[in-house]
């Protein structure tokens, strides 16, 4: 059986990993205003490599459960999850926008060419 304590410390290391990757996307989104693409880059694939983590924590935790171990509930948990499903979809956003923010200063960069 997965014990309260196991439980909390898991959904801990989902919050603070998920946290981090925030904390990256935050950083990624402040490059991508000045346009530096290769800077958002390297911190979006930081936060890629926090939420893994979180993700990776969360997944020992479903298969111990999936393999007959009990597990208490725990709401703690289950915000552990809602945290790294929304920072998830923030990473997602944010790499978009990367790519529609390069697409764009391309295309600017070209009409400016073609303007001189």
């Amino acid at each position: 059986m997965v014990d309260k304590t196991e439980m909390m410390q898991t959904a801990m290391q989902i919050i603070l990993h998920a946290g981090n990757g925030r904390t990256e996307i935050k950083r990624a989104l402040v490059c991508l205003e000045e346009f530096d693409f290769a800077a958002a880059e390297q911190a979006l694939s930081e936060a890629q490599e926090q939420i893994r983590q979180a993700h990776r924590a969360q997944t020992e935790l479903i298969q111990s459960e999936s393999r007959g171990e009990e597990a208490e509930f725990s709401i703690l948990f289950v915000h552990a999850q809602d945290t790294l499903m929304t920072i998830k979809s923030e990473w997602n956003i944010a790499e978009r926008l990367v790519g529609l923010t390069r697409s764009l200063d391309r295309r600017l960069s070209k009409l400016e060419q073609n303007r001189g």
